[in-house]
């Protein structure tokens, strides 16, 4: 066999081996491939899935405006309450700078006591309900502390400790200084007293 012939066998074994790779049997087992693959994301995108699919969506959305909503409500009920504790606070400053007028009434009142019939005693007295029962209206409300008491600090500002009459004072308000105030429920003024050590 010469050159020539070897060569000639050679290209007709090529050109067979690519009309078998381009025969509608090779052609028809590629495409059979990539419907295989169509009908996997036909299956991915089922009716049913993609129903599925958008269920889940609606409920995120759902989920997300429940809880948008939530903070939204719990954004107003939180501007009440701070517009609210504005006006208190603006009440409790000057209610607070009042305090010392409500002392100086109750050390007048001390003072004209010794002579109850006066009508001196009897104006200052209506003048001083008055004035407090303005306060009482604004919210203002007298912390409660007497001799005996038990001594908490929460409530209460030990400016001096001195020695327990008996045992049974220890730890006990022995004396009322000056008295405390509240505005609702925060102190503003905490009961000056003695305590027995």
């Amino acid at each position: 066999m010469s050159k020539e012939n070897i060569d000639a066998a050679a290209s007709d074994q090529n050109e067979v081996q690519d009309t078998e790779m381009t025969s509608p049997e090779n052609s028809q087992g590629s495409q059979q491939d990539n419907n295989s693959e169509f009908n996997d994301a036909a299956v991915e995108d089922s009716p049913e899935s993609a129903l599925e699919k958008l269920e889940k969506a609606v409920a995120s959305e759902q989920d997300k405006f429940l809880r948008l909503f939530a903070e939204f409500e719990n954004y107003k009920k939180r501007t009440s309450k701070e517009r609210m504790d504005l006006f208190k606070t603006a009440n409790q400053e000057v209610i607070v700078a009042m305090l010392p007028v409500v002392d100086d009434f109750e050390r007048a009142m001390k003072e004209l006591s010794k002579d109850q019939d006066s009508e001196l005693y009897k104006g200052v007295g209506l003048i001083q309900n008055k004035f407090l029962g303005i306060l009482k209206n604004k919210g203002l409300e007298e912390v409660v502390a007497a001799a005996g008491d038990t001594f908490d600090s929460e409530m209460h500002d030990a400016i001096t400790q001195i020695t327990a009459p008996n045992k049974k004072m220890k730890g006990k308000i022995i004396d009322v200084i000056e008295k405390g105030f509240q505005l609702g429920d925060k102190i503003i003024r905490h009961p000056k007293v003695v305590v027995g050590n």
